[in-house]
């Protein structure tokens, strides 16, 4: 399948087609049409001697030194080379493959004044898989995600480094390689290239994708929680959730239903005494489902982003006006981010508060710590320990980096969004949700293998099968790492969403 670039329609899903997938992705013919003209405007600016930022001036605090006629594509390439300065270990392909569909897609938009070819170039890299090293560090998320866009931008000069077929070559042999030729900068371009959000964007973007499967995720393991310790789910009821009707709520309500059909553990404890579950498990769809329609509010700024002209100076097809805008200002994402941050870390929060009832047996009426002979066996007793340092150090992450602000380039760019640190959190803070998941999902098992030969739910009975078909009943103290890491494996493998498909479950 070929994806087409035009600047104005890209999803999410179409990210993830071309990220992941390695779909292919051509320009479209509007696309090309409104680069052409944008591009006539800026040369006729650059033949008529006018005064215009970035054409024929320095950047930044710089911006008041007008540049020479015969120097402007030096300036160009004297700007990307300059603006590499990123630090840290290089975001991985993927990342740096998103990083480079949405530069590309910017630049299609038809509103940066740049020549086709250099779109052209983006795409080819894109379709033949050079993908450039970039480090991690060095964007504070505002006058673009300048850094690490100059450590993109220089492949294309034939400089930096890249990865090709499994190599880390130096960005000329690379694209040699790959068959391409490097381009060289016109005026404008340089800038064209590293002015953006696309760092913050692209990551939030493959956040915003993992989140999403990340909270079906823990609406199963909580339902399969549930069932090991003999709770009830009369609390998802669908008229309770219609009363407060939020969308996350209803969705995660009526998740939770359907994975609790045709629970045989469940009919055997139908009529006892306790008519309340802890808020763990009774307030599963109003916790789990407020984070849903926070991830739903993300996925919906970030779309918006994907597809935004956030280049400066500006230019407008039509009139030609070229204009010094904010458009590369990352506040919308950055405070996109930090809020998806927070969402990510409460389904670990309460994930660890259902483990900690699974393995006490004044609660569950299991085992102490999910094991026979407990006492010469430890069982769970440390991986509730491990949930608890991932969670404490997700909270402490869920400080927001949006509302923080450190001026650069001599107080021209005084104020900015650190949005690429909001992304680094959130990155930590899904991976530690994903393994606290995991964890829970073990131990729930774990606790389901207590209650054979009753058979559990349709949801709970899908996990279990998996999940044995990787990690073996613990019957006596091992190395559970091991287990976790298996565990971690099966939540990002893609199986369990499959699973649910294949039996028609959500």
């Amino acid at each position: 399948m070929t994806i087409e670039l035009d600047g104005d329609s890209l999803t999410l899903d179409g990210f993830a087609r071309i990220v992941h997938d390695r779909a292919q992705v051509t320009i479209s013919h509007a696309a090309r049409s409104r680069m052409l003209r944008t591009r006539a405007h800026v040369e006729k600016a650059v033949l008529s001697g006018e005064r215009v930022y970035s054409l024929n001036t320095g950047f930044g605090f710089l911006s008041k030194v007008t540049v020479p006629s015969d120097q402007l594509d030096q300036l160009q390439v004297n700007l990307i080379r300059s603006h590499c300065v990123g630090v840290s270990e290089p975001h991985s392909e993927i990342e740096s493959r998103a990083m480079l569909l949405l530069r590309a897609n910017v630049l299609a938009k038809g509103f940066s004044g740049v020549r086709p070819l250099l779109v052209e170039l983006l795409v080819d890299m894109l379709n033949k898989g050079v993908h450039p090293v970039i480090p991690r560090k060095g964007s504070v998320g505002a006058s673009g995600d300048l850094a690490p866009l100059a450590h993109l931008a220089s492949v294309l000069l034939g400089e930096g480094e890249a990865f090709h077929s499994g190599s880390r070559l130096g960005g000329g042999e690379a694209l040699r390689r790959a068959g391409l030729e490097p381009v060289k900068l016109a005026p404008k371009e340089g800038l064209s290239l590293i002015n953006g959000t696309q760092q913050m964007t692209a990551l939030g973007a493959l956040l915003c994708l993992r989140a999403e499967k990340l909270v079906d995720i823990a609406d199963l393991v909580a339902s399969t929680s549930l069932e090991g310790v003999l709770g009830t789910p009369r609390a998802y009821v669908d008229w309770i959730q219609q009363t407060r009707p939020h969308p996350g709520q209803q969705r995660s309500a009526q998740l939770l239903r359907q994975f609790m059909e045709g629970s045989q553990i469940y009919q055997s404890h139908a009529s006892c005494d306790r008519v309340q579950d802890p808020y763990s498990f009774r307030c599963a769809p109003q916790v789990h489902g407020a984070c849903r329609d926070l991830i739903a509010s993300t996925r919906r700024t970030i779309e918006i982003e994907i597809n935004a002209a956030t280049d400066n100076p500006l230019v407008h097809p039509d009139t030609g006006e070229i204009v010094s805008g904010g458009n590369f200002h990352g506040q919308p994402v950055a405070f996109a981010l930090d809020v998806l941050g927070m969402a990510i870390s409460e389904l670990a929060s309460i994930s660890e508060r259902r483990l900690s009832k699974l393995i006490d047996p004044g609660f569950s009426g299991l085992p102490a710590f999910l094991v026979k002979n407990e006492g010469l066996n430890s069982g769970f007793m440390m991986t509730q320990v491990t949930a608890a340092h991932l969670v404490c150090e997700s909270r402490l992450l869920t400080h927001p980096a949006s509302t923080d602000s450190i001026p650069t380039s001599n107080e021209k760019e005084d104020h900015v969004s650190m949005g690429p640190i909001a992304a680094f959190k959130a990155c930590t803070i899904l991976d530690n949700t994903e393994h606290v998941l995991a964890i829970e999902a073990l131990a729930a098992c774990q606790a389901i293998d207590f209650r054979k030969p009753l058979v559990p739910g349709r949801g709970p009975r899908l996990l279990h099968r998996l999940m044995r078909e990787r990690v073996a009943t613990l019957e006596e103290d091992r190395y559970l790492h091991l287990d976790i890491a298996a565990a971690v494996a099966l939540v990002r493998s893609g199986e369990i969403h499959a699973g649910l498909a294949a039996e028609g479950l959500g």
